[in-house]
Formats: structure tokens, sequence, C-alpha cells
């Protein structure tokens, strides 16, 4: 039986890769029995206009774009009381999602193929304030204002390439956050120069947890605090950690938990998915279990 497919694309994305090989893509939608309907993004908060007023009334889901795409293509589902399937055609420069879900990137003809024979999976929404949401992550601090700092065209020109640049060039500019956390297990205050809750094995391209830490659709977040290392060598050390995947740092904490309230002595800025967050003095995130059912 055909199923009718929502199809929103961001034409900016990937260089506006996604006009390689569409029309094969599509076809290959079409003989699998999606009769596929195209909606264009054009501005920000596009695809979360779109999903929001239109996902209800297709049978599948899906988007062409990068992580920013998917997380308004999810911000807009999420305002569904029973969201249709999804399905990720990843077309971008970090594609941290498409790493933890181990789609193809920049591939439109593979992707469609998964779209037609993958399974329905548990996805997990994280909580953003009082009406906001994030699809893999929310975070402050060292380096969280790189993959929103960097210009579109050098991330167009250099890939991950960009995130390390611009991240080397923030380094004179650490600073530490004093603060308090509030999770499932109890209350940690400590000065902090990073923190986020995600549910992601990849961040920014660079970072990977380990999958046995993460499961996506289990109703629980990672939280991921570093403290104040005292001196840049030690915050090298840190990072080395992380990027080797030691994470064996008595500086860095990596928990579990279903919620989290953050607390500052002032405003501090966040970044959603990679884009500006806002900045908040108090800002309380949480763990949707499982309202997405994505297709991989």
């Amino acid at each position: 039986m055909d199923r009718k497919l929502m199809l929103i694309i961001n034409p900016a994305a990937g260089r506006g890769g996604y006009k390689i090989n569409l029309g094969d893509a599509l076809q290959i939608l079409d003989n699998g029995g999606c009769r596929s309907t195209l909606f264009f993004t054009q501005d920000r908060g596009d695809a979360t206009r779109f999903a929001a007023e239109h996902a209800g009334e297709y049978d599948l889901v899906a988007c062409v774009g990068g992580d920013g795409t998917l997380s308004e293509v999810i911000s807009g589902m999420m305002q569904l009381q029973d969201p249709p399937p999804l399905g990720y055609i990843p077309m971008g420069t970090a594609n941290d999602v498409a790493t933890t879900l181990g789609l193809p990137k920049n591939d439109t003809v593979g992707a469609a193929r998964r779209i037609l024979r993958g399974e329905l999976h548990p996805f997990d929404v994280g909580g953003f304030g009082d009406d906001g949401y994030f699809a893999y992550i929310a975070a402050f601090g060292a380096f969280t204002e790189v993959s929103y700092a960097t210009p579109q065209n050098q991330k167009r020109a250099l890939g991950h390439l960009a995130y390390v640049l611009q991240g080397a060039a923030q380094l004179p500019y650490i600073e530490s956050y004093k603060t308090r956390v509030e999770y499932d297990d109890g209350v940690i205050e400590a000065d902090l120069v990073y923190g986020s809750m995600s549910n992601s094995t990849s961040v920014a391209g660079i970072v990977h947890l380990k999958e046995e830490m993460v499961s996506l659709g289990d109703g629980m977040s990672e939280l991921v605090l570093v403290k104040n290392p005292g001196s840049m060598e030690d915050f090298g050390d840190i990072v080395g950690s992380v990027l080797s995947q030691r994470y064996d740092s008595d500086k860095l904490l990596i928990l579990h938990t279903k919620k989290a309230r953050f607390t500052f002595e002032k405003p501090v800025s966040w970044t959603r998915d990679g884009e500006a967050g806002g900045a908040h003095q108090v800002l309380e995130l949480r763990n949707y279990a499982a309202p997405i059912r994505f297709i991989f």
C-alpha cells in the first residue's frame, strides 16, 4: 500500500549537496511505495513550522539537512500527539545524529534505501526550559559556542576542521562557572568549564562517547560535567582523555539522569543542538522518553 511521505529539505545544508542524486533517491522512494511531497525551508524555524502544521497528515516524515534541520523537525513533531515515524537524509558538516545512528552521510540514495528498509527505533528527545526541545545535546561552556560562532562559509569549506580551528582560537578565553546541578541522584556544586545533557555518542563530530554508555531510547540522558582544571595544561589532559575515550580524569563526570536543573551566579550562554540557545541563570532540562520513532 502506498504511503504518504513528507520530505523537508534544507537547500543550504551540505553545500547544496542534496541536489546530487536527489532524483534517484525520490525514484527509489517512489518505487518503494512512498509518494513524496517536498517542503523547502528558507529561514530558521521553517522546518519546525512545517512539521508542526503538516506532519500529522503523512504516514512518514523525513528531512534532508544537517543536525540543525533535524532538530527543528523534531521540535515540530513534538507538538503532535502521535507523530509519524521519522527518517533522516544527513547533509551537513558534523552530523552527530547520523554518526550515532550509523546513517550514511551526504548519500541521498543510501539514506533513501534506509528509509524504506530500516526498522523503527525509539528515540528520546530532550526538553529545554519550559517549551523548547533538543534532539541530541544542550550544552554550555568550553567550545560550545564553536558550532554557531563558526561562519557558515568556513563550515562548508573546512568541514570538521572548522570546529577544531575555531575551538583552538578560544583556548585563551575559557571561563569557569560556579554551578549548582540538581539531577536524579543528587546535587553537585562545582566550578565548571563545561556542562551538557545529551543523547548522542558524537559531539561536534569530534568527541565520541563509547556506544555502551549511550542508549537512545531508554528514557535516560548523559550528563557530562567538566570541573575547572586550574590550568590550560590540565585542561588539555582532560580533552585528551575524552578524545581517547578514557574518561579517567577526576575533573570529568559522566552521569545518567532523566532531568537536570542548572543554577548559575549569572546568566550563562547555552547551545541547543549546535545552535544558540540563549543565556540562562536557571535552566531545567529533561528527557522525554521515546516520543519519536526513528527509521534506521
